[in-house]
């Protein structure tokens, strides 16, 4: 059996929506950075069980720094959400929770994973700190570049949206 599931991708510019979704679609990674105009959707199969599979829908938003400025006809149908901040840029999380919130009241009962990404550039227990004292509370902290914690993000995701 196949379902298919509109998962969103959002987040602040640079956060590296765009190079996640790459890196978990094609298993691939480019240092060049292209800026997401509107949206851009790319569909994966993730296998649930041997005898199951969900179908991603993938929707790449163009990021913004003004969460509440996404259009509501982006967020239409959707089903899962990725919340991307640069853990390199406290200018991503530092309004973390307002930022959550209206994306809440946009989708409500929505899933929603907040995912800090570009953990290679930075030191771990640096890291860690910088968390603490920005009262983060992130599900997971990825690297696109080197692919570490990607695809367990998505299939987490999977888990959350097969129940």
């Amino acid at each position: 059996m196949n379902k298919s599931k509109k998962i969103v991708v959002l987040g602040h510019f640079g956060v590296g929506k765009t190079s996640l979704i790459r890196r978990f679609v094609s298993n691939s990674f480019s240092d060049k950075y292209l800026v997401s105009i509107g949206v851009h959707i790319t569909k994966k199969v993730v296998e649930i069980s041997p005898d199951e599979n969900l179908s991603f829908i993938i929707w790449d938003l163009e990021g913004t720094d003004e969460i509440h400025t996404i259009r509501d006809a982006y967020l239409l149908g959707t089903h899962g959400a990725l919340f991307v901040f640069d853990v390199t840029r406290p200018s991503t999380f530092q309004d973390l929770k307002k930022d959550l919130k209206i994306i809440t009241s946009k989708i409500p009962k929505v899933p929603i994973l907040v995912i800090g990404n570009k953990v290679d550039l930075v030191v771990e227990k640096e890291l860690k700190e910088l968390l603490k004292e920005y009262n983060i509370d992130c599900n997971f902290l990825t690297s696109a570049k080197t692919g570490d914690a990607v695809n367990t993000v998505f299939q987490e995701l999977a888990k959350v949206l097969n129940v």
